[in-house]
């Protein structure tokens, strides 16, 4: 069993400091424990005039990170606990020192980022990805919504398409991700250690010039055809309308998608989404994003949603409430409801 002190590997090579996460057989899941080692390590490197540069990357060929450790999140919300939101919020003042870190901060988003992987990448100044990148917000389908910034991110994608990705779940890769701003570089997967070595002797931008290349061909610049005029619409009912009236098979495709995620979930995030574009910067809607994932962990959808993907991987999840019908006005409200004197997230 890995150490606190092992599964974030902390390196200094020349100008570089390198962070990697070391959970590879857990896709690097981040834990608590990362989280404020992570942290730790940011406040050190920030005061130390010979670290010019830090990186993030993940061990193994997998992925950079694929979240947060969410069997943590169901034991806890099963037993009624406060461990998941001491968590998040830690996790999500790190998610904001990484928006606003004063020096170079460069992710190697290579394999698969999803959630709280997205939340210490894609706020990054440089977001590199791979053509093995596969970056996602999935939290629809274990009855969560997205958090760690994921909805400051998408609610300023071009068009629709963050609203496409954040109810449905769905992952892109390297040219998608650069199109929704979750990236800025593409690297080729068998240069990236070229690349990482090189930002020990040189500024990112000088390393960047020798390895970046352009990406394979996305698929979502051609999708915005259907996905705005669906997704524009106020509620999932409608939405769910759209994509089954128009006629084009990858919006029907994307609707039974939508049918298998938590109705809650959806309609939530649907909210949170639309609240986030007049939020302003990035830490009132991670206060937001606080608010609305604590109010959710005492819904049912969370632990039940985390049971049928990851405990028994029955892929059958039982929603309740089962439809968007039935999920109310009075539901959404609830996951947006103040959390009470000293438990909100206030990051100044």
């Amino acid at each position: 069993m890995k150490t606190e002190d092992d599964t974030v590997v902390i390196d200094r090579v020349g100008r570089a400091g390198y962070l990697t996460l070391n959970r590879p057989r857990a896709l690097n899941a981040l834990t608590h424990a990362m989280v404020r080692r992570i942290s730790a390590t940011l406040d050190a490197w920030e005061e130390d005039p010979d670290v010019r540069t830090v990186v993030i990357r993940g061990a193994g060929e997998r992925g950079l990170c694929a979240g947060g450790d969410i069997r943590a999140i169901h034991d806890d919300a099963k037993a009624g606990g406060f461990a998941s939101a001491a968590f998040w919020r830690d996790e999500y003042r790190l998610n904001a020192r990484v928006a606003r870190y004063p020096k170079p901060y460069v992710a190697l988003m290579d394999g698969i980022v999803m959630g709280g992987g997205v939340g210490v990448s894609a706020h990054g100044a440089f977001r590199i990805v791979t053509e093995r990148s596969r970056v996602a917000m999935p939290e629809t389908g274990i009855g969560f919504v997205p958090d760690v910034g994921g909805t400051f991110l998408l609610a300023r994608a071009p068009g629709e398409l963050g609203t496409h990705l954040a109810l449905s779940g769905a992952s892109v890769g390297a040219a998608d991700a650069l199109l929704c701003g979750l990236a800025d570089h593409h690297v080729s997967a068998d240069v990236l250690p070229a690349l990482a070595a090189d930002l020990a002797d040189l500024p990112v931008p000088e390393a960047l010039a020798r390895h970046a290349s352009a990406p394979p061909p996305g698929e979502l610049a051609a999708a915005r055809a259907w996905i705005d005029p669906c997704y524009g619409a106020d509620t999932v009912e409608e939405i769910l309308e759209r994509l089954h009236a128009g006629g084009v098979p990858a919006a029907k495709e994307a609707a039974e998608l939508l049918l298998t995620r938590s109705p809650t979930s959806l309609k939530v995030t649907l909210a949170a989404l639309r609240r986030a574009r007049g939020l302003g910067p990035l830490e009132r809607v991670l206060e937001q994003e606080y608010r609305v994932s604590c109010n959710t962990l005492s819904h049912p959808d969370l632990v039940e949603g985390i049971r049928a993907q990851v405990i028994d991987k029955d892929r059958r999840p039982r929603w309740n409430p089962a439809t968007p019908q039935e999920v109310g006005e009075s539901d959404v409200a609830r996951a947006f409801a103040p959390l009470g004197e000293g438990r909100e997230l206030n990051l100044g």
